[in-house]
């Protein structure tokens, strides 16, 4: 596994960052930075063939899909209000799927509560 920061990353995740494709490797990075400076403590490991950030026993998952990055694994309380603002992103089967256009409408503070209440702020 490799170190980003604290972080452990597992080869497999960063092989995958690696085949994302160019126009949504910018949302893609800017989620996972996100992700790392919440849970600085979090191991990054693929399981389901994505990337999986593990907290304690608290998961939150993060893929790129043919028109943007979904996210994916968050429990339907712990969410930080963002589903209620932004219910239009999610789908029928709980996932967020953002769009760069979409993102960047978005601000950093509304995806870090998401991320918070979906790993913990700070939970072993």
């Amino acid at each position: 596994m490799a170190d980003e920061g604290s972080a452990r990353i597992a080869e497999a995740v960063l092989a995958y960052i690696g085949r994302i494709p160019a126009e949504h490797r910018p949302l893609f990075g800017r989620l996972h930075e996100l992700i790392l400076s919440a849970r600085p403590d979090v191991s990054v490991v693929l399981s389901y063939k994505m990337p999986t950030y593990k907290a304690g026993r608290r998961r939150l998952y993060l893929a790129a899909w043919k028109h943007g990055v979904s996210i994916y694994g968050w429990k339907q309380d712990e969410d930080g209000g963002f589903v209620a603002r932004h219910s239009d992103l999610k789908t029928s089967t709980g996932t967020i799927r953002l769009r760069a256009a979409d993102a960047a409408g978005i601000r950093d503070e509304e995806f870090l509560g998401l991320i918070r209440a979906a790993l913990g702020a700070g939970e072993g």
